[in-house]
């Protein structure tokens, strides 16, 4: 995963046990939990400032960002599910160790790290776009009212 804080340096995938590895994804649901939130407040942000965003010259640009903020929204919610069900089996490894492969389980568990690693950066890309259309508009708006 790119420079996230979450995210063990080294092989630490690869040489932890089981109950850190859980540890682990508890931290990468609560913070898709926090992701989530956000994207509620961008979708509020969004909705709040809808009549002055979709002026014909912000239409496309807010049909894209609208499609965008779905589709993230998606992705977290199968990530967050990914995650339960990786848990779940996490929680079968603890309680039985030698029932599955374990090469196998540790390559799912770095697959899935690196999803989240790119929803993250997606979400970052689009939030940064949806704060900067809606300042812009915002700014445009607030200069016609007091010129």
């Amino acid at each position: 995963m790119e420079n996230l804080s979450i995210r063990p340096k080294g092989d630490f995938t690869w040489t932890a046990e089981y109950q850190q590895l859980y540890i682990l994804t508890e931290h990468w649901k609560s913070d898709l939990q926090f992701y989530k939130d956000d994207l509620r407040f961008l979708h509020h942000l969004i909705d709040k400032y809808f009549i002055w965003l979709t002026h014909k010259e912000h239409l496309d640009e807010m049909r894209d960002l609208v499609s965008g903020l779905s589709e993230i929204g998606k992705n977290c919610d199968l990530l967050i599910k990914k995650i339960t069900e990786h848990q779940s089996h996490l929680a079968e490894l603890i309680d039985a160790p030698f029932k599955y492969d374990s090469h196998k389980f540790r390559t799912e568990h770095e697959e899935l790290e690196n999803e989240i690693a790119s929803f993250i950066k997606k979400f970052r890309k689009i939030k940064k776009e949806t704060f900067a259309v809606s300042e812009q508009v915002i700014n445009k708006e607030v200069k016609r009212l007091n010129p």
